[in-house]
């Protein structure tokens, strides 16, 4: 009796946003249409998590509950509380792995019951056998005499504005995307991840974090393709953060490693690069691209977060929750942990990592067309002049200075970090 509760929980929270929302409601009627086709359909509900499923259970006369274990501090407790519910009244609940390639906490180094530093994760993470991948049903017998909601529209479960050029939600729309992308640019995925305007990356993030694909199935499929080992490394990332905020869910929204960073306040400062404003070309195009498509390009996401928290010194949180609020991918490990992996307070073995945001542009957006794509003022001008353009041209078209001078901005970072704030 496949299933999906609206927790009211999750709709009532700030993580209920409108590019994520449209994106599931459009997965979810995928996956009703598939179920269709193999006899059954899915049961919508909507209320207390806890409450609608053990209530759909006792009508069902189900002695078992098959649910994706997932690893955010909410979705355990959640689980738990199923759990003990369940149990009370004779019904199983199997918790079962379905978001990551291993299960969060599978393997372990001797002294700890996670890693914190990727390499020697990635190490055991090729090292241990894999589960096999589900097959498909032919056929789902339904379960007669269950009443399930319509699909709701999006304005009945969120407010705000959705991306004009957001992607397509569902299974189907995800295998198209996935099996084009394979072809045409998994070869040479290692020497194109980071070309900017190329885009080759396979923009399946969001696909992979509502469930639509299978990330076991991806990396079983790829890893011995032809470029396949660069990538099913990505995927590797995504476990490595679900195993760190399985064992430390404080480090969702808390410093992972405490830097004692007394963090800028500057409104004016935050707002400009909230805005794309910030006179620094590739910077700007990332936070447009953000907004315009809900996603942004992986190079950029580490160009934007570092010059918010290096060259501006403002809190890490604030930029993970105005990703948050736009990225369809929007994930609390992933987000969060790659934030914070760029802040300094995270697993980066170099809290001190600084991307140059001009040689960030100049490396690798050498002729500025993913500048031209997103930043309108500067679609004009040619080449590699629109990463750097100069003070008469930007008054011209109407785009502002750079807000810092990079180089100062860093010296002064720099002698932050090296007089921390003592522990309170």
């Amino acid at each position: 009796m496949p299933t999906f509760v609206f927790d009211d929980a999750i709709l009532a929270s700030s993580f209920n946003r409108p590019n994520r929302m449209g994106f599931m409601l459009e997965s979810l009627a995928d996956l009703d249409s598939e179920l269709k086709n193999l006899g059954a359909r899915l049961i919508l509900r909507r209320g207390n998590w806890v409450d609608e499923i053990l209530k759909l259970a006792h009508r069902a006369k189900a002695n078992a509950i098959y649910i994706a274990e997932d690893v955010s501090r909410l979705s355990r407790q959640r689980l738990d509380k199923l759990e003990a519910a369940a149990n009370t009244v004779g019904v199983e609940v199997i918790r079962q792995s379905g978001i990551t390639v291993i299960p969060a906490g599978a393997v372990a180094p001797p002294d700890s019951d996670h890693y914190k530093v990727f390499t020697p994760y990635y190490r055991r993470w090729q090292e241990i056998p894999w589960r096999p991948i589900a097959s498909t049903p032919k056929s789902i017998t339904p379960v007669v005499g269950l009443k399930s909601l319509p699909l709701p529209k999006l304005s009945a479960l969120c407010s705000g504005t959705t991306s004009p050029e957001v992607i397509l939600g569902g299974e189907t729309q995800a295998r198209k995307r996935l099996n084009a992308w394979t072809k045409k640019d998994l070869a040479n995925y290692s020497d194109r991840h980071d070309d900017l305007p190329g885009d080759a990356t396979s923009r399946i993030s969001p696909y992979l974090h509502f469930g639509c694909l299978s990330s076991l199935e991806v990396a079983t499929k790829l890893r011995a393709r032809a470029g396949g080992e660069a990538f099913v490394r990505q995927i590797c990332w995504r476990d490595f953060y679900a195993q760190i905020l399985a064992a430390r869910p404080d480090a969702g929204w808390s410093d992972f490693k405490d830097r004692g960073d007394r963090w800028n306040q500057d409104s004016e400062a935050f707002a400009a690069w909230v805005a794309g404003r910030t006179g620094f070309p590739v910077v700007d195009a990332g936070m447009r691209q953000l907004v315009r498509e809900g996603f942004m390009h992986n190079r950029a996401r580490m160009v934007v977060a570092s010059f918010l928290t290096k060259d501006l010194y403002q809190d890490w949180r604030k930029g993970a929750a105005h990703f948050l609020d736009w990225l369809v991918d929007g994930d609390l490990a992933n987000n969060n942990l790659n934030w914070q992996w760029n802040a300094g307070t995270g697993t980066d073995t170099n809290p001190h990592r600084i991307f140059n945001p001009t040689r960030q542009g100049n490396r690798f957006d050498a002729q500025g067309d993913y500048v031209r794509r997103y930043v309108e003022e500067l679609a004009e001008v040619e080449g590699g002049l629109a990463q750097d353009p100069d003070p008469e041209t930007r008054a011209r078209v109407g785009y502002p200075l750079p807000i810092v001078d990079h180089q100062v901005a860093i010296a002064e970072y720099k002698e932050m970090r090296a007089t921390p704030q003592p522990p309170s």
